[in-house]
Formats: C-alpha cells, structure tokens, sequence
C-alpha cells in the first residue's frame, strides 16, 4: 500500500513538472501582446556575473504593447537594454536612462503560424512526457504485482488512478494549447 501511494505521489509530481514545463515554454512565446514571462529567458551581465533580467530590474506593462525594466541600479541600464537586444527575441529597447521601454512588434500572419506550430510541438512533447510518466507507472505496477507486492484488484484501482490523473494532466495542456493557439490566431 505504501509503494501505492509513494508511486502516485511521484507520478503525480512528475506530471505536474511535464505541465509546468509546457507552461513555461509557452510563457516564452511571443502573442504580440506584452507579457513579463517574454523576458524570463534574458540574461543580464551585473556585477560580474549573469543575472536574471527580473533580479536587476522591475518589470511593468504599463499598455499592452509596451513592457517596461525598471533597473533597481541605474549603472545597468545600458547591460539590460543590451542584454534584451542580444536575447533573439526580436525585440528594439529604447532608454532614457532612467527606464527602458520595450515595444512588443504585432505579429505578421507568417509568423503567428510558425509560433502556433511551436505551441502545438510544446504541447506534444508536454503529452509525450506525461505517457511516459504513464508508461513508467504501469511498468513499476505491473513488476509490484508480479513480485506479489500487490493484489490483482490493487493493480487494476492503480491502473484505473494513473490514467485517470494521466487524462487529467493531457487535458489541461489540451486547454493551455487552445488558449496559445486563440491568443496567437
């Protein structure tokens, strides 16, 4: 019963990484709407070191199309705004030393495609981890019952759970694809 519930657990916390790993991919995509998640992956060289961009500046969307850095220093200034050009994103800071303001371009048709193709790849690998994480259960389930761990019954109620939170997590990224897509289209 105990290896039941430590494999749920753990099948559930793996699920729940696979999702939020495909939230955060899709964070990333740019919807032509302004988002702070659009700036997570920039990194800026402070003090030395690589910083994250949110650790070196506020960041604020004070329109929909426009998100600003706020440096908590004023010397970064020039490091974000380099560190935002150089961050493939596509996106033209401006400064006026005190803030830097980031216009977020709309979307051409030709790229919205491409960015939905990224989502619905994100949201496949999303499903593919979380069947793995499935098929892995199964496997550890199946050895259980067949090293005499558990019974015939507890194996099926495991088999029935696992997919049940199985369905549970490909549905939501189902939906988290849906609303990217709606977003992007």
């Amino acid at each position: 019963v105990n290896d039941l519930k430590s494999l749920n657990a753990e099948v559930k916390k793996r699920m729940d990484a696979a999702i939020d790993h495909v939230r955060r991919e899709l964070a990333g995509l740019r919807s032509g709407r302004a988002s702070v998640a659009l700036l997570d992956p920039v990194q800026v060289e402070a003090y030395g070191t690589m910083m994250p961009l949110n650790q070196v500046a506020s960041l604020s969307i004070p329109e929909p199309t426009v998100i600003v850095a706020q440096p908590f220093d004023p010397q970064l200034t020039s490091a974000i705004e380099r560190a935002i050009q150089k961050s493939n994103l596509g996106l033209n800071p401006t400064s006026d030393g005190k803030v830097i303001r980031v216009p977020i371009p709309m979307l051409t048709d030709e790229r919205r495609k491409e960015l939905s193709k990224l989502v619905h790849k994100y949201a496949e690998e999303g499903r593919n981890a979380v069947r793995q994480v499935r098929r892995d259960a199964n496997d550890r389930l199946k050895k259980l019952l067949k090293d005499h761990k558990i019974s015939e019954d507890d194996e099926r109620r495991a088999l029935e759970d696992v997919q049940r939170v199985t369905d549970q997590h490909v549905g939501f990224i189902d939906d988290q694809q849906k609303k990217k897509d709606a977003e992007l289209l």
